[in-house]
């Protein structure tokens, strides 16, 4: 009888183990569920790739300093940091008024619960301080606010002076790590400053940050300037200039200030254009009434023709490869866009459109080919893909001309001039920049009247 006892205790026992195991595997299977049933939060990341976005909200907290004049540089570094990803499109800088913490220390985590009431998806603080010789030291962090997360954190020591330029290299980092694209706020337009009466233009050379600050004139008037050029390798430019009635081509280092006459052209029809590794050039000049492409080398000068063909030929643009070319040319009885191998042979149209084309631009992404299209007696400025396919106008307007690519490829500006009136008043020129998605048009603001924009590659330090 004790052995039958204990056998059905024993038995009990294992039942009572089977059904809490049986539970406790029910009991995990359902937290487990419940679990994968919860949003997972994503990296923060914003695809621009897909068209208009909106814009992220992004908290720019005031850089601190230990003392006050840290404290000003601090607060006018996070000015423009504010203001370059705002331009952007794709960021909506929180105003700092709305800011609940207000100080933060790089030793210590923010409270982020402080930023997402304000909905602020990232964050970005920083310090500065002097250091050896009046240098000047700038830490900064990004903070993905919902993860608690450091996105990236990077600090940078230089002379006062730069300060603005700091403010675009951080700027360039935050826009790099969030969208996974390269940034182009670290950059220079070179362009033509116009003033004067319309029959009397004053054309200068003239050279500003991306956001229009530090401008400066770089020649003085007394010479007619067109269409500068920014090596894809330094900063340097070309433009041509008149000389007379004798159109020269030159050569100007914007670092050392040193200028040279790279030639002159007589038959020149279209400014020219750097290749890609800074070593050539190429350009259009017109010989026995022909206006044929030819490129040069800059070492040796040695010139070399192209085209060949009873068509006017211009407007040549290399792709960032160098393996190709696009030109316009009305060879084909209208002003089409035509690309051809770098050697000049292998020609083939790409456009179809209705209108007439010109001012190609092949993208650094090597993706895209920009345009001006001129059709039912409006302007327009446009991408298409390099077969011709894809073609998209990004800008229209009375008069809208001379396409430039940002370093990224994501960015294009432009000059938009207005109609003249019968009484000569009218006829203003003005820069504009607008991204590939054709929204997000912005002006860049001069001094005066400006064309013929040329942006710079990335400056390197």
């Amino acid at each position: 009888k004790n052995n039958s006892l204990i056998s059905k205790i024993y038995s009990m026992k294992k039942i009572r183990e089977s059904i809490l195991n049986i539970a406790l595997l029910l009991l995990l299977s359902l937290m487990w569920a419940a679990s994968s049933s919860l949003p997972v939060r994503a990296e923060l990341r914003i695809d621009i790739t897909q068209g208009k976005v909106e814009p992220l909200p992004i908290a720019v907290s005031s850089f601190v300093g230990s003392k006050p004049d840290e404290s000003k540089f601090g607060q006018e570094i996070s000015n423009v940091i504010s203001e370059d990803l705002e331009r952007s499109g794709l960021f909506r800088p929180i105003d700092q008024s709305a800011f609940i913490q207000t100080k933060i220390a790089l030793h210590t985590l923010p409270r982020f619960g402080d930023w997402r009431v304000i909905n602020a998806q990232a964050l970005v603080q920083g310090r500065v301080e002097f250091v050896q010789a009046g240098q000047l030291r700038v830490e900064f962090r990004l903070w993905d606010v919902y993860a608690e997360q450091q996105m990236v954190g990077l600090a940078y020591i230089t002379v006062a002076d730069n300060w603005r330029q700091v403010a675009h290299i951080i700027a360039d980092a935050v826009y790099k790590r969030i969208t996974g694209e390269e940034g182009y706020f670290n950059t220079r337009i070179v362009y033509i400053s116009e003033s004067g009466p319309i029959k009397r233009r004053i054309k200068r050379l003239a050279i500003m940050d991306q956001d229009g600050e530090n401008h400066k004139f770089l020649t003085g008037g007394e010479a007619l300037v067109l269409t500068p050029r920014f090596s894809p390798t330094q900063q340097e430019i070309t433009y041509l200039s008149f000389y007379g009635d004798l159109p020269r081509v030159y050569i100007f280092n914007i670092d050392t200030g040193h200028q040279e006459i790279l030639g002159e052209f007589p038959g020149m029809t279209f400014a020219p254009r750097f290749s890609p590794n800074g070593r050539e050039i190429i350009m259009s000049m017109a010989k026995d009434g022909n206006s044929e492409i030819y490129s040069m080398d800059l070492r040796t000068r040695v010139v070399k023709q192209l085209t060949k063909h009873s068509a006017i030929d211009t407007s040549p643009s290399y792709s960032p490869d160098a393996s190709q070319i696009v030109f316009n040319s009305d060879r084909g009885n209208s002003q089409q866009l035509y690309v051809m191998n770098a050697s000049g042979d292998n020609v083939r149209r790409i456009s179809y459109g209705k209108g007439r084309y010109a001012t190609p631009v092949w993208s650094p992404r090597g993706d895209l080919i920009a345009f001006t299209k001129f059709s039912r007696g409006r302007f327009y400025i446009g991408v298409m893909r390099t077969d011709g396919s894809g073609e998209r106008l990004l800008a229209e307007d009375f008069l809208v001309e001379a396409p430039t690519w940002a370093p990224n490829g994501r960015v294009l500006m432009f000059f938009r001039q207005e109609p003249t009136k019968n009484d000569g008043s009218g006829g203003r020129s003005r820069l504009f920049s607008i991204d590939l998605t054709g929204h997000n048009e912005r002006e860049v603001v001069t001094p005066v009247d400006a064309s013929d924009p040329a942006w710079s590659p990335i400056i390197r330090q």
